[in-house]
């Protein structure tokens, strides 16, 4: 087989990169010497690798400074309606390609690093990940970013920066362990302190009410410092900000309360304050009720809407002083999106921030908060939902929790005056939930305090007007929405896949990575010989390509013919990796009973991390690396099945492992996953979906046509009819042989020799209290697997499948999210107009 190309030879051969000008390489080596000499290497003689990529950082960065500037006056200029898009997590992954993508400069920098003999790849691989997000919801905030600048909206995405992010996952002898992810240890090129923008944000404390209003008193205060991280839209000039706020101890802090001998104290005791922004809480559909947690919460609103005011009241060409002083226009100048209900505290806090500071009477500031905020619910997972004890709440943010019981006293009068009598109604819909401890429901809050409210696939905004939210649908049925979620063209096609994506171009040109739905336009090429050709051979080299990455970091070897079958996202109960795991036994017993039969040689590879307090998702990994210690190590099984754990799953692994699948693995029970997008990555890198009808897989398959993607099992009404019935797993063990082998094999320590009880728990979690059903699905997934290796042996008509789903990921762009976003919650409108460079007159 013929070697894959270099990036290096594959970039001098990719228009869509943008052409390399003489004039712009010869400028870049210039800047590029100048920061690696004047900037970093000073007194060294020696330049390290390390220094070579922040010299290159810093290169693109200039070309990113005087756009982001000639935005922000052109914010002020205009005045536009400001989006502010507030997210407990940004998972940015790494920023050098991404910006030279949408900054046109990736050839010109490959061409003027390979002039001053230097690898752009190597240096690329020197950047750390920015890790602060835990998975979807995350990596969804970092896609929406790029797509608000691409369609020239004024928006800010504000956040936390925390100085650990999501844990660096390592694999010890099958186990998952977990180290802290420093990712700023070297420092981060990409951000700017903004100290003049420093906000002070009270905790703890009373209220006290006088005839003049309320007063928040004996406060403990922490300081939010602002880092600014540029985001640039699409070859558009125009570069929006992401605000992450730090958490500083005052001058103060406790000092006060020590006598001089307590000096030393006082100081150390600082790290208190500037704990809140130390470390991600790494769960993901899981809500911990820890009061850090709900200090980081109020932590970024509080900063946040001090921001926002400041901005609202000074917005106005040719004037320095404070110039807006009348609220009711706030709704016209400014829209909240909360991802989620981590920020919910908003509501509360704009409340508090127009009552009690700016004096206006409640029912014009209640006007006020609704038409500004919209919310955004990810799950419908019970564990996920957020509800904080009324005890923390009275300890942490006294004044806040008045708030909430007036919005709620006011709320639950509405709610009678529609449903008169219908008491159980009225518990139902309740912001603060009683029976035991007291707990505020904070997406009960979030619904009543917001004009909008939706979900992120059609089948999930579904399931909450039906169900969890039916009441509240019945009360305001104008207020619910789907927004169907979506990925960023430019870094999950042109970035990641840069071959891929000149072969499109070269068929339908480059407008595509600007408006997706053109994708459309190969729908033509589909019985086109030279086009199937064209995609089978650049799947193949990102094969090769991830082969070799996997060879040299895992030190197996595989066979690039295999089928690359892929499953990466967080390990959780229902997303059902166990399910994944029972076909791979069951084709491991297949492939020994019949050795001589022509197998479809498959790689599986399962990857995605656990959260540290989740046993069973530990469980789980630890199942997966003994299933794969014993198959790969099967000399009878030889290179037709193997099994690899990839480890420390991340934004920057996803790049190299997306492009190289053949088969993407979506398969959580249905009316479990909210949305997934994973899902629409693997569709437009041109891998094929066995998966249930859940989340966005639903609209994958409208897209590219019911029979381009391998749909199996239950749908929601069937788990629903099945619940109502009762699930009885042992039925299934006794019905199915094959289910039955592999549950013994695994019960009988078959995987585990060392420890033949290793998986008791899983065992017995499958047979009993499986809330997520995966015997219910198994022999319905089996059967669909062997349609995907029988598809597998025909290349042909897999890669016209392949060009179906390509075809068809045009919807999944980000790009058209956002648009809906911006007209129907936020009334601001997209536009693809550049503005002028920084260089123009």
């Amino acid at each position: 087989m013929s070697k894959p190309l270099s990036d290096h030879e594959r970039k001098k051969q990719i228009s869509v990169r943008g052409l390399a000008g003489v004039e712009n390489v010869t400028e870049l080596k210039s800047s590029f010497n100048r920061h690696l000499h004047f900037t970093l290497v000073k007194d060294r003689i020696v330049a390290t690798k390390r220094d070579y990529y922040f010299a290159l950082a810093n290169t693109v960065r200039d070309h990113l400074v005087g756009r982001w500037i000639r935005t922000q006056q052109h914010y002020y200029e205009k005045d536009p309606k400001r989006v502010y898009y507030i997210s407990l997590e940004f998972y940015m992954g790494r920023t050098l390609q991404n910006t030279m993508v949408n900054l046109a400069l990736e050839n010109a920098c490959d061409e003027a690093t390979y002039q001053l003999g230097l690898d752009m790849e190597e240096l690329q691989e020197m950047e750390e990940d920015a890790g602060l997000g835990n998975g979807g919801l995350g990596r969804l905030a970092a896609c929406f970013l790029d797509s608000m600048a691409s369609l020239g909206l004024a928006a800010y995405g504000y956040g936390i920066r925390y100085e650990f992010g999501i844990f660096n996952q390592k694999i010890v002898n099958g186990w998952q362990v977990e180290e802290a992810d420093d990712w700023l240890r070297f420092g981060n090129p990409w951000e700017k302190a903004r100290p003049e923008y420093m906000r002070p944000v009270k905790f703890y404390g009373r209220t006290e009410h006088h005839p003049d209003g309320v007063k928040w008193v004996d406060t403990q205060v922490v300081l939010a410092l602002p880092y600014d991280t540029p985001i640039p839209g699409y070859r558009n000039n125009i570069v929006n900000t992401m605000r992450l706020w730090s958490a500083k101890a005052p001058c103060d802090f406790n000092l006060k309360d020590f006598n001089v001998g307590g000096y030393i104290q006082a100081v150390l005791d600082r790290n208190l304050a500037e704990n809140i922004s130390r470390v991600l809480y790494p769960n993901d559909n899981f809500f911990e009720g820890k009061e850090l947690r709900l200090k980081q919460e109020y932590f970024v609103v509080s900063a946040t809407l001090q921001d926002i005011i400041r901005r609202f009241k000074v917005s106005k060409f040719g004037s320095r002083e404070v110039v807006r002083t009348d609220f009711n226009k706030l709704p016209d100048k400014v829209a909240i999106q909360l991802n989620d209900t981590h920020p919910a505290m908003a509501i509360p806090e704009l409340m508090r921030v127009l009552v009690d500071e700016e004096q206006l009477d409640w029912d014009k500031a209640w006007d006020i908060c609704v038409r500004t905020c919209a919310y955004t619910n990810h799950t419908v997972l019970p564990e996920a939902l957020e509800r904080w004890p009324i005890d923390l709440f009275a300890h942490l943010l006294p004044r806040h929790l008045e708030i909430i019981y007036e919005i709620n006293r006011r709320h639950l009068e509405n709610v009678a005056a529609r449903f008169p009598g219908d008491h159980e109604r009225l518990c139902r819909m309740s912001l603060v939930e009683e029976g035991g401890q007291k707990r505020v429901n904070m997406a009960h809050l979030c619904i009543v305090g917001s004009h909008a409210v939706n979900g992120v696939a059609q089948i999930h905004s579904d399931i909450l007007t039906a169900t969890i939210f039916k009441d509240f649908y019945e009360m305001d049925p104008h207020k619910f929405q789907n927004k169907t979620n979506g990925i960023t063209p430019r870094r999950w096609l042109v970035m990641c896949n840069p071959g891929l994506a000149e072969v499109i171009a070269e068929r339908i040109g480059e407008e595509f990575i600007r408006d997706l739905d053109q994708l459309k336009g190969l729908l033509k090429y589909v019985n086109d010989e030279a086009f199937i050709r064209d995609i089978a051979k650049v799947k193949q080299e990102n094969k090769l390509k991830f082969a070799a990455h996997l060879e040299e970091h895992y030190k197996v070897k595989i066979n690039p013919n295999s089928m690359f079958d892929i499953q990466v996202k967080r390990i959780h109960e229902y997303k059902r990796q166990l399910l994944n795991c029972l076909h791979m036994i069951t084709y491991y017993n297949r492939i020994k009973k019949e050795p001589n039969k022509q197998w479809t040689p498959r790689t599986v590879m399962i990857g995605g991390k656990a959260a540290p307090g989740y046993h069973t998702a530990k469980m789980i990994i630890r199942m997966i690396t003994a299933i794969g210690e014993v198959i790969n190590n099967d000399p009878v099984v030889g290179d037709r099945l193997k099994v690899i754990f990839l480890e420390n799953y991340r934004v920057t692994l996803a790049e190299k492992a997306i492009p190289a699948a053949d088969l993407s693995q979506q398969i959580s029970t249905a009316g479990t996953e909210a949305s997934g997008t994973g899902n629409m990555k693997f569709m437009l890198n041109g891998a094929l979906t066995i998966g249930t009808m859940d989340g966005a897989n639903v609209e994958m398959a409208e897209e590219a046509g019911d029979g381009n993607l391998f749909i199996f099992g239950m749908r929601v009404d069937d788990v629903t009819a099945l619940d109502k019935k009762g699930y009885h797993a042992v039925d299934y063990y006794n019905r199915l042989p094959e289910l039955k082998q592999a549950m013994d094999q695994i019960s009988a320590g078959f995987f585990s020799p060392k420890q033949p009880d290793l998986f008791k728990e899983i065992v017995d979690m499958l047979m009993h209290h499986d809330r997520f059903k995966v015997f219910a699905d198994y022999e319905d997934y089996i059967k669909c697997q062997e349609q995907v290796n029988e598809l597998y042996k025909n290349p042909k008509e897999w890669t016209k499948k392949v060009i179906y789903n390509i075809a068809g990921s045009g919807k999944f762009s980000s790009d058209r999210t956002i648009a809906q976003y911006a007209r129907e919650i936020w009334g601001v409108e997209p536009t693809l107009e550049k503005i002028p460079a920084p260089d123009d007159i």
